[in-house]
């Protein structure tokens, strides 16, 4: 266990060096996350939520125990073996860290000198370990048994010297860390957002209908739901950001900083965003005001044409710094909705977690393939060309929001008293809105929601319907009819490929 302690706080400070996401914990996980199936990752956001990643690194830590824990009985016995079993697992951590789609060769480094100093660590400690000749036979007893002879005191001050040392290590690599990413915090902390020469329309009134328990209209960044495979959230510098627009059909390939695009015209939009991991009823979906470019201005200026008018390219491939690439189709990004790149979100810049200084924000489809955080490349190609991250995970290629609908309040189980109880919730649609919303009881007749003023299509619509309860359990379900008069189906479908369906319900004791 100290071996083990003295690996990762070496590894620690070496990646405070290369970079955070070459760390053995961080790149095992990434390369457990890129090879998990569709199924094991859905498992993961349903029964941990947004902590998933937090669960998969204290799962690695806990196996790391095991393993230095077997790995130090071994030792005991054969004490180059042991030494040799924590150099094969610094060799994992090097292939895992280089083989990211966004590592390099310097990234080996951290778990190849974090398992040199836990297998020299390992070596010296059971160094102390001293096998001595048989004891004497005690009369009357048989042969002599050979023991192992403790050096209490030698151990005991190796195994501090080294896990002091350690800890400082670790230390100095947390603050040097700390101090590469004071950069990205003061340059976001600089960042002052341009007033946007095509504002947001005034919210109307009435869009929030201020019921205890309803999800408030626009979501607060710190509640916004965040889904994604980054187990180090990336703290990029504003002043040293660049993208990259090139590819099939581009007839004027463009690198673009941060302060280019506060030079364009700059626009501003409410827009709800859903991630298509969110189970029928699910938390994640939120609503935001988005400051940025227009996307589809920047396309044209790089001479990009949608495949309506004899463009070549049908996907537009976006890639993160941590690899991650979202496929989005370019008939979308052009075809007039406020496809954008977005600076801010909800007054402020981006928040790290949400993808500063710039990223992707496309109405009216799910996140995996139209939100890309991080965004530093662009290329035009086709769907038969190239498939995305999640598309080479079982995921659908394509895919629009589908209509849904969440009842926010009564929770399931509550207790209400008998009388009128509103039932109350969000709808959402983007791109094509909310028209109607119906809510009924133990499987009865449909009563139409009352909605709360619409905002614009791409947003959320909150509704209520005044319940008269009486005593007794009951179950509560809603579904929306969007924009375009198509009614939310009832039919139970999972998340994957392209989105869950089915209806809410919630299950309530009136008494």
């Amino acid at each position: 266990m100290v071996a083990g302690f003295c690996s990762l706080a070496a590894a620690e400070l070496v990646s405070a060096l290369v970079r955070p996401e070459a760390g053995p914990v961080t790149a095992v996980g990434g390369a457990v996350i890129d090879r998990s199936p569709a199924a094991l990752k859905e498992f993961a956001v349903r029964h941990f939520g947004t902590g998933d990643k937090l669960a998969l690194e204290l799962g690695i830590v806990v196996l790391l125990a095991v393993f230095a824990m077997a790995v130090g009985v071994l030792a005991l016995h054969h004490r180059r073996t042991g030494s040799a079993a924590v150099l094969l697992f610094g060799a994992v951590g090097a292939v895992a860290a280089v083989g990211r789609p966004e590592g390099s060769a310097p990234d080996a480094l951290p778990s190849v000198v974090g398992a040199a100093v836990g297998a020299g660590v390992l070596f010296a400690l059971t160094g102390r370990l001293t096998t001595a000749p048989p004891r004497p036979p005690a009369s009357g007893s048989g042969s002599g048994e050979t023991y192992r002879a403790f050096d209490r005191r030698g151990f005991v001050i190796t195994a501090a010297v080294a896990t002091a040392v350690s800890a400082g290590a670790g230390l100095l690599g947390r603050r040097l860390t700390s101090s590469v990413q004071a950069g990205a915090t003061a340059s976001r902390h600089d960042l002052v957002l341009p007033v946007p020469d095509s504002p947001a329309p005034a919210v109307p009134a009435g869009t929030g209908l201020n019921i205890r328990g309803l999800s408030p209209f626009f979501t607060p960044n710190k509640d916004f739901y965040r889904v994604d495979t980054a187990l180090v959230v990336p703290r990029l510098d504003a002043a040293g950001w660049r993208l990259r627009i090139h590819g099939e059909g581009v007839a004027r390939p463009l690198t673009v900083g941060l302060h280019d695009l506060l030079r364009r015209e700059i626009i501003e939009r409410d827009i709800t965003l859903a991630c298509v991991s969110n189970e029928v009823g699910g938390p994640y979906i939120g609503n935001a005001r988005w400051l940025g470019v227009g996307l589809a201005d920047l396309l044209r200026e790089a001479g990009v044409r949608p495949p309506s008018a004899g463009g070549p390219a049908d996907q537009l491939v976006a890639r993160s710094v941590d690899g991650m690439t979202i496929g989005t189709p370019v008939e979308a990004v052009m075809d007039g909705r406020d496809a954008m790149l977005a600076l801010g979100m909800n007054g402020e810049p981006l928040p790290f977690a949400h993808g500063f200084p710039v990223r992707m924000v496309v109405p009216g489809l799910y996140g995996y393939v139209s939100a890309c955080k991080w965004i530093e490349d662009i290329e035009l190609t086709t769907f038969d060309a190239y498939d995305a991250y999640w598309v080479r995970r079982s995921w659908a290629q394509q895919a629009p929001v589908k209509t849904e609908s969440r009842i926010d309040t009564p929770r399931s189980l509550a207790s209400p008293k008998p009388g009128t109880v509103p039932v109350a919730g969000v709808a959402w649609a983007q791109h094509r809105g909310i028209s109607r919303v119906e809510v009924r009881v133990d499987g009865g007749e449909w009563h139409t929601a009352r909605l709360a003023a619409a905002d614009n299509r791409d947003t959320w619509r909150q509704w209520v319907w005044e319940w008269p309860a009486t005593s007794g359990r009951h179950t509560l379900e809603v579904r929306a009819t969007d924009g375009t008069g198509a009614t939310q189906t009832g039919r139970r479908a999972g998340t994957v490929p392209d989105g869950a369906t089915g209806l809410h319900s919630v299950v309530v004791d009136v008494s």
